[in-house]
């Protein structure tokens, strides 16, 4: 599977409380489960009017699919081509 981010702006996403990120959680969870395992998330960024996902996904179509069934916007998908860190820096 490929490893994507999604940018989904949700105005106000910074002021969200516990338990309305668990609602959003749930649903979600609720959708993955019935996609299937061609599509997994990993986890989410919130900011203060977005949300960047992190998922493992066959492609982009199954993420549009599962934003489509949990009434989740989306506003750009891009596929992981690597992941670079402070450790990246350091030759082994």
């Amino acid at each position: 599977m490929n490893k994507y981010i999604i940018e989904r702006t949700i105005p106000g996403a910074g002021e969200l409380s516990a338990e309305q990120l668990m609602g959003i959680s749930q649903t979600s969870c609720s959708v993955l489960a019935q996609l299937g395992p061609q599509i997994k998330w990993l986890e989410s960024y919130v900011t203060d009017n977005k949300v960047y996902c992190v998922y493992l996904a066959q492609n982009e179509q199954i993420i549009r699919e599962h934003a489509s069934q949990g009434g989740f916007p989306v506003d750009s998908i891009a596929q992981i081509s690597s992941v670079i860190s402070p450790a990246t820096a350091k030759s082994s």
